[in-house]
């Protein structure tokens, strides 16, 4: 009498929700943000190219989150989400870790022998 339903379509909801299919966009890397808004830190500001491929012709635009938005409405209104406010504090802290770091984790880096001492 057990078993699954055929009617239940398990697959196709876990595809429907927002959060499943906002992954399927290409997103920077955390390290790959840090060092432009570190770039970007020191050049003054200027506005963006327009691109009538991106939504809002690419003018309204958060560096933090890489996201484009359609108007400087909905842009404001990311400013305050907590998403945005949770990367701001990400991307100011430490930087992240980069390859060189993974790397040594895993022990395939360069070793650390501390300095070298006197042979007698």
């Amino acid at each position: 009498m057990g078993g699954k339903c055929p009617y239940r379509k398990v697959k196709k909801r876990r595809f429907s929700h927002k959060t499943a299919r906002r992954s399927k966009f290409l997103v920077k890397g955390d390290d790959v943000v840090f060092d432009e808004l570190k770039k970007l830190a020191d050049v003054t500001e200027k506005p963006f190219p327009v691109d009538e491929d991106l939504p809002g012709m690419g003018q309204f635009y958060c560096l933090h989150c890489d996201r484009y938005f359609a108007n400087d409405v909905a842009r404001n209104k990311h400013f305050l989400s907590k998403r945005h406010k949770k990367r701001v504090k990400q991307m100011n802290g430490p930087a992240p870790h980069t390859q060189l770091d993974a790397e040594l984790a895993a022990g395939m880096g360069r070793p650390d022998n501390g300095p070298k001492l006197m042979s007698m």
